[in-house]
């Protein structure tokens, strides 16, 4: 059977959607993990994987976080407001008599499995900084009260933050919606940006997947297990088992593939910047991204406790990578809304003046509207672009080929 379907679909099964199929996918990659490797001169390449979900609320991150703390062989799950940076990697406390110990923290306590950080963008800046050394080199050094010593993180990091603004705003720029600084964006192998868009179809389908839950649920003793899925235990048995056993390699002719596919990668987002003039990328794709693509190639492997990395594994770990990273990479540009500063107020106020004109659920002339926002002065370029926003949030449908415009909501 296809056991990365069936663990797939075992993560979470109460949280439905169809964003969530690859966010679950990169939740799998994250339980197996890469392979873990010492270099001939004492140096360690982490083999775990680190993700952010970044995105609007109610969009089941938290419970993502949840869920996985129980599937994670050493699960430890915390919130970034109540936080601190001695909290997260190791604190030197003093005892009755005076004496100084060291007490590790969430992500020491997690050493070996997965620390789920809730709330990631209401730490202090100054405790997100403190977790670099244990995101990348997977130790924490400690000089405190005479105690100096390295404590062992080796964890993969799951992080849940929201944008700036509470919503991820489509008049902003992805940097001004991701306030987080690109050091420690770096760290993380997959990076989603998770959208709450309003289309009715979609909230149909997400209705009648609550309303399912809620009526099955009933008494806790006549959920009837689904043979389909893997429960809980098996689950935490099945991952414990893979990372304990299967150490996947790279074969020359996959470590070619990666190689040419990051080169490639690397010169469509250079060409992408100087067609846009923008020389700031909020999300940085460099060699870290490459060592973040064959971790997942090695994770693949490893569902399968397959020693050596398969094409297909390169492919899927490469679909994985841009449908979150390098989607959250290019979020602005592809959705046309990288305005200046001054365009960006302009198209705003627009977007203000069409929603007190037009009427809910009324079929309009869109020239005419048009003309009408002309005549209050407002720049017919900063109309076209509001209402063209407008129809991307779902907040407006097109007619007979953009020539009446209705307004849902």
């Amino acid at each position: 059977p296809n056991i990365y379907s069936k663990i797939v679909d075992s993560i979470a099964p109460s949280i439905s959607g169809d964003y969530t199929k690859d966010i679950k996918k990169a939740l799998a990659c994250q339980l197996m993990g890469g392979s873990r490797k010492i270099l001939p001169d004492g140096l360690r390449l982490r083999g775990d994987i680190n993700v952010l979900l970044l995105g609007d609320p109610s969009t089941a991150k938290s419970q993502f976080l949840k869920f996985i703390e129980k599937v994670s062989p050493v699960g430890v799950y915390t919130s970034g407001k109540g936080s601190s940076a001695a909290g997260l990697t190791a604190s030197v406390i003093r005892d009755q008599k005076g004496e100084y110990f060291l007490e590790g923290g969430a992500m020491v306590l997690a050493d070996g499995g997965i620390c789920c950080i809730d709330e990631f963008d209401k730490m202090r800046e100054q405790d997100r900084v403190a977790i670099h050394e244990a995101m990348e080199q997977q130790t924490i050094s400690v000089a405190k009260a005479g105690i100096t010593t390295v404590l062992n993180s080796r964890t993969s990091v799951l992080a849940a933050a929201n944008p700036v603004f509470g919503r991820y705003d489509d008049l902003k720029s992805a940097a001004e919606n991701i306030d987080l600084m690109s050091t420690i964006l770096s760290r993380f192998d997959l990076i989603f940006i998770v959208r709450d868009i309003r289309d009715e179809e979609r909230d149909r389908s997400i209705a009648r997947h609550v309303m399912r839950i809620h009526i099955d649920a009933g008494s806790i003793n006549a959920v009837a297990e689904d043979p389909n899925l893997l429960d809980l235990q098996t689950m935490k048995k099945f991952v414990s088992y893979c990372r304990s056993r299967c150490a996947p390699r790279l074969s020359a002719e996959t470590s070619r593939l990666l190689a040419s596919e990051y080169v490639k990668i690397r010169s469509d987002l250079r060409d992408r910047r100087s067609e846009k003039g923008d020389s700031s990328q909020v999300v940085p794709v460099t060699v870290r991204q490459l060592e973040a693509l064959v971790r997942l190639s090695e994770s693949l492997a490893k569902m399968e406790l397959n020693g050596t990395v398969q094409q297909r594994h390169v492919k899927e770990a490469l679909r994985l990578f841009k449908v979150s990273t390098m989607s959250a990479a290019s979020y602005s540009t592809s959705t046309m809304m990288n305005f200046g500063e001054d365009e960006q107020k302009q198209v705003s106020k627009a977007e203000a003046f069409l929603k007190n004109r037009l009427p809910l659920h009324a079929k309009v002339n869109t020239e005419r509207i048009i003309e009408e926002a002309v005549y209050q002065k407002y720049p017919i370029s900063s109309v076209r672009k509001a209402l063209g926003i407008m129809v991307l949030k779902k907040q407006l449908r097109e007619f007979n080929h953009g020539r009446l415009i209705e307004r849902l909501h």
